[in-house]
């Protein structure tokens, strides 16, 4: 507590210090020097976000925001030409002269609409993310990021969540949880499919991502890497996760699309968008999928359709309400097990088709969500706005359990079942402001806001009827399928006992973005967070008769400071440098039996942005330093000094670090060229750890993450008479070597690594299609080298990568 005091009264100072210095630099500039300011709107009325406006001849420039709100400070006294460029659209100038202590106002009307602007692909190199509130652009934004736009998802066909990502710098796609939802990692962190510390969003509120989100359909996926407990409180260290899905639009319009591919995979994809007034508009998005698979006896079928509605209430209030309904039916999936009962795991050499779960086994998901966003402008410099949603999430499943640690080096396995019937309850209420203000010389780029998430899970257990003297299913060989006769029927599954968990987080921010000079800027900023896991509750079905859970209710709360410095030699370029910190929910007690507050996890970054070429060309590079140095583990001894073998009792003396570099090139040279590539490293590991059984091994690695990764994606459209409408497009993702099943304790039981190494391994897709005015064609070769590697959950769920496939899609636009 002490600490999180003194990392609090630090962040104040630096306050304290910046505002001094600001009060002490205002007389002159503030007397001699002109304010530019205006709006950029596209033809249709809307902001123009992220159009690059400046000075001619001059150094002065800058982006508008996401309102189309523009500023340029400390101008001296003259007359300049005052132009509005972006990438692929023609350029606009007027003139305009300041004078000292004066602010000058002029507006810029493209001739372009908003929809014009965005099928203009540059925003997936330099836009902000708005997963970070305070529509900061991305040269002011001091940490890594980054955006998949709508264009780079369709170009590359993807429909996962896991396929999109790849094209983001050090993040990796680490685990597939029996076939039904995946795991990432970045900077050495996971996050899962979401929970009371969820860390994937939609459109900037927690969601579940059970069955797989639809992201063929998203507008963008964004990321933010680092620590982003500031603005999200108890989130990964390493990234959160953004889906940002498309929004009406008040120009007519619309695409129909019919995907089909290898394995029998048939999606037939809607987007319909347009006014119903003057002041509201709609979009309907939806597709339909069904399809087998590689793996023997896996198939899905999916429906999904996202509705919406915007209304402009008056000019500065506009009302967006959105719904989904995601249901999923897949079939669970183990992978092809691991041969390593009591001993190092081994991968069996079989086909990478070769399924080990039940032929019946299913996995049913039905989500639905929806969401009321409120935009209201107060000024041209202040905005509010408010989010409300809610989310349901209700799967029920039943196959084999997983075999963790339980199939022989023979191959033999004995089954036992799994009945699973959950349902997940997410919540999230969230109001920010955000406002654009002077004191005298300095300029600030405030956000204010708070937000509260409530999360409710519920699970049942169930007894299983297996037969007459038998406490297991079948027996199977995983070398030799037909060693053993296997059972086809399903057993008979009782409820007993239904479990309710809640948990709630509450959070109060501010941030400051202060422009000291024209190249020099500070950021920061405090959050406080409070979460609040209540005691679970146990209802026995067959009595009816309640209890409550041994964990009693906790409450843990912590501040998470962000302080940055920012150099902008150009309007260009930005260094940067920064420190936050997030922190992590422990369980357990200390030995004194108090509960365990939670770690505090220290980051340093530092980085170099640049926006080349007028913008065509976003090149960032960014290192990192995050250490856990009150990682808890198990507690030697207890309070009376005799030996501790309570794994419930633990201590603040580990510590786990992790450093690493990412790079980013990306960019659309022209209407016809884009790239997108990217590189990253990562070294985490335990760092000090105790020697008592059960410690994790100082120096290893931790799993699930790869020391390298890296991405490359090139499309180019041709427009020569004989080839126009032809693109062609190529894409490669490397995986680096990284460690599968678990990390080893200090006196483990049996004795045997419980680690699984694994290769690194590159997949190389190649494209190629034809548009005709509104009807274009474009197919895809995926994993052209037929590459075999796999990812693993734990010990137990060992999923080989997608094989050699082949995509196509026909779309119509109108």
């Amino acid at each position: 507590m002490k600490r999180i005091l003194y990392t609090h009264a630090f962040v104040y100072r630096i306050l304290l210090v910046l505002f001094t210095a600001a009060l002490c630099r205002i007389p002159a500039i503030a007397q001699t020097h002109g304010i530019i300011r205006g709006v950029v709107t596209t033809s249709d009325g809307n902001p123009a976000s992220f159009v690059t406006v400046s000075l001619r001849d001059t150094r002065k420039g800058t982006v508008t925001s996401e309102d189309g709100t523009y500023q340029l400070k400390g101008v001296p006294p003259g007359t300049y030409t005052l132009q509005v460029t972006f990438v692929g659209l023609q350029s606009q100038e007027k003139a305009v002269t300041t004078k000292a202590g004066q602010i000058t106002t002029v507006d810029f009307s493209l001739a372009e609409s908003a929809a014009q602007l965005t099928e203009v692909d540059v925003r997936s190199a330099n836009k902000a993310v708005s997963v970070g509130k305070a529509n900061l652009a991305p040269l002011d934004m001091p940490q890594m990021t980054g955006s998949v736009s709508s264009v780079v998802i369709a170009n590359q066909q993807a429909s996962r969540l896991g396929d999109v990502l790849k094209n983001v710098s050090g993040v990796s796609l680490t685990q597939q949880r029996q076939g039904v939802a995946e795991t990432f990692s970045a900077r050495g962190y996971s996050i899962g499919i979401a929970g009371a510390g969820g860390s994937i969003f939609k459109n900037g509120v927690v969601a579940n991502t059970m069955g797989f989100p639809e992201a063929s359909t998203l507008e963008s996926v964004e990321v933010l890497k680092g620590s982003a407990a500031l603005l999200y409180g108890n989130v990964s260290g390493g990234l959160i996760i953004n889906m940002v899905t498309k929004k009406p639009t008040f120009e007519r319009g619309g695409e129909v699309s019919m995907r089909v591919g290898s394995y029998g995979l048939y999606k037939p994809m809607v987007d319909l968008y347009g006014p119903l007034s003057k002041n509201l508009a709609f979009r309907v998005v939806g597709t339909y999928e069904t399809a087998n698979s590689y793996r023997d006896v896996v198939n899905t079928n999916r429906v999904y359709v996202n509705p919406s509605l915007l209304y402009k209430l008056g000019q500065k209030t506009t009302i967006l309400i959105q719904g989904d309904y995601l249901k999923s039916d897949l079939t669970p999936d183990n992978g092809i097990g691991s041969l390593n009962a009591n001993q190092d795991a081994i991968i069996p050499d079989i086909p990478r088709s070769r399924f080990i779960n039940t032929n019946w086994a299913y996995n049913n998901v039905d989500q639905f969500s929806g969401s009321l966003n409120i935009d209201h402008a107060i000024s041209n410099n202040w905005k509010l706005t408010a989010i409300a949603s809610a989310q349901k999430t209700n799967v029920t499943a039943y196959g084999a359990g997983v075999p963790n640690n339980t199939i022989q080096s023979n191959g033999d396995w004995t089954r036992a079942l799994s009945r699973t019937l959950t349902g997940e309850a997410d919540y999230t209420g969230q109001v920010n402001l955000n406002g654009r203000f002077n004191t005298g010389s300095l300029g600030h780029q405030l956000l204010v806001g708070s937000d509260l998430v409530g999360i409710v899970s519920e699970s049942n257990s169930f007894s299983i009827n297996y037969g007459p003297g038998t406490t297991t299913y079948d027996k199977i060989n995983i070398l030799t399928p037909t060693l053993y006769e296997t059972r086809t029927d399903i057993p008979e599954a009782t409820q007993l006992n239904r479990t309710t968990s809640p948990s709630r987080r509450l959070g109060f921010y501010i941030q400051d973005l202060i422009s000291l000079t024209d190249k020099i800027k500070v950021l920061a900023g405090v959050r406080w967070s409070q979460q609040r896991t209540v005691q679970t509750t146990i209802l026995n079905l067959q009595t009816l008769a309640g209890t409550r859970g041994a964990v009693e209710t906790k409450l843990d709360a912590a501040f998470s400071p962000k302080v940055a410095l920012l150099y902008q030699p150009t309007r260009n370029t930005s260094l940067f440098g920064s420190y936050a910190n997030n922190f992590t929910i422990n369980t357990g007690v200390d030995i004194n039996g108090q509960i365990l507050r939670p770690s505090l996890i220290d980051q340093f970054e530092a980085g170099v942005k640049n926006e080349l070429l007028n913008g065509r060309i976003s090149a960032n590079i960014g290192v990192y330093h995050i250490v856990n140095s009150n990682f808890a583990q198990i507690a030697p001894v207890k309070a009376d000094g005799s030996p501790n073998t309570d794994t419930n009792v633990k201590e603040f003396t580990g510590q786990t670090t992790s450093d690493g570099l990412e790079i980013d090139l990306n960019g659309t040279l022209s209407k016809n060229l884009s790239f997108v590539t990217g590189y990253g490293y990562n070294y985490m590991r335990y760092t000090q750890t105790s020697l008592v059984k059960g410690s994790p091994i100082e120096g290893e690695r931790l799993t699930n993450n790869p020391a390298h990764t890296a991405n490359a994606t090139v499309f180019y459209t041709f427009d020569l008479p004989r080839l126009r409408g032809l693109k062609l497009g190529a894409s490669a993702f490397y995986t680096g070597a990284r460690y599968g099943g678990n990390n080893n304790t200090y006196g483990q039981t049996p004795v045997f690594s419980r680690l699984i190494p694994l290769s690194g391994f590159t997949t190389i897709d190649l494209s190629a299609g034809y548009s005709y005015r509104k009807i274009s064609l474009l197919t895809k070769l995926s994993n052209i080298t037929n590459e075999l590697n796999y990812l693993i959950h734990d010990r137990y769920s060992i999923m080989p990568i997608p094989p050699r496939q082949f995509v196509t899609t026909l779309s119509y636009r109108f």
